[in-house]
């Protein structure tokens, strides 16, 4: 399907304003509709503790790619979470809409898409202190290996868009099917990364930066953005410096812009095919 298209439908369907009286399940089905047009499939994934929401095209041959979700709409204010972490503006689904893959998933973090009413694990800690600890992180790889039986696949891509880079970087970690790691604008230091916000560190959570030995072992590429706010380039730099990853930095990019755009040029420049886990692209 043509990217203009894409975007439009994205735009008419996705973007609610942060205020808008929208329940998830209307949010859900505005995904459905958008994923559908591109011929994802939704899915829900028993990965307890959680039920996981995703969207699977299956079909052809080559890995899965995986697109994790950032942490969404996780606060009302800097001192007040949210009570449903479903996000406004899913910028790793506007990512995957994009992508010819045939094989595809994109994948919800735990209790957003109607999972705060569904799963009894959900509290606010899911999604502030403790959006990646152990529980969190084994629930999507359940997911992923539950998405993998279906698709047919043997390797996955994993790209994450912010938080959802540091999840999928966990689970590059943990696995040994990943053939490439891909993040975008992830604060992949989490402590470095809290100093550098002067916000509380994470302590449910688990964090890449010291995890860096198995990491460095995964081919992997990370991108910033060169005006974000939210994570600033310089975290993304010293988590690649560690792990010997190349980084790319978007000159005058900011955490939620236009990613959607860019994205068909910033895919084909990988250092590694997401289409078929080879060299070059």
């Amino acid at each position: 399907m043509a990217a203009p298209f894409l975007r439009a439908a994205l735009a008419a369907a996705l973007l609610f304003p942060a205020g808008c009286a929208v329940v998830p399940r209307e949010r859900v089905a505005a995904v459905d509709e958008a994923a559908g047009a591109a011929g994802l499939l939704p899915r829900r994934f028993a990965a307890a503790p959680f039920t996981l929401a995703g969207w699977l095209r299956s079909g052809g041959a080559g890995p899965l790619v995986v697109y994790i979700e950032g942490d969404g709409h996780a606060w009302n204010s800097p001192t007040e979470p949210s009570r449903d972490p479903t996000p406004f503006n899913p910028v790793a689904l506007s990512l995957a809409l994009t992508d010819p893959a045939p094989r595809l998933l994109y994948l919800a973090r735990p209790c957003q898409y109607g999972g705060v009413a569904t799963d009894a694990a959900c509290s606010t800690r899911i999604w502030t202190s403790h959006r990646y600890a152990p529980e969190v992180i084994a629930s999507l790889g359940r997911a992923l290996d539950e998405a993998k039986r279906e698709s047919g696949a043997d390797r996955l891509v994993l790209v994450g868009y912010s938080g959802g880079g540091v999840a999928a970087a966990l689970l590059a970690a943990r696995r040994d099917d990943v053939a490439v790691l891909v993040t975008v604008v992830a604060p992949l230091d989490l402590a470095a990364w809290a100093a550098a916000k002067r916000l509380t560190p994470l302590t449910g959570s688990l964090d890449p930066a010291r995890e860096t030995g198995r990491l460095a072992l995964v081919p992997q590429w990370h991108i910033a953005g060169g005006n974000d706010r939210v994570v600033p380039p310089e975290v993304v730099r010293g988590f690649a410096a560690r792990v010997g990853a190349p980084v790319r930095v978007v000159p005058g990019m900011e955490h939620d812009g236009d990613w959607m755009a860019l994205w068909p040029s910033l895919r084909a420049a990988f250092p590694v095919s997401l289409g078929s886990g080879q060299a070059g692209s």
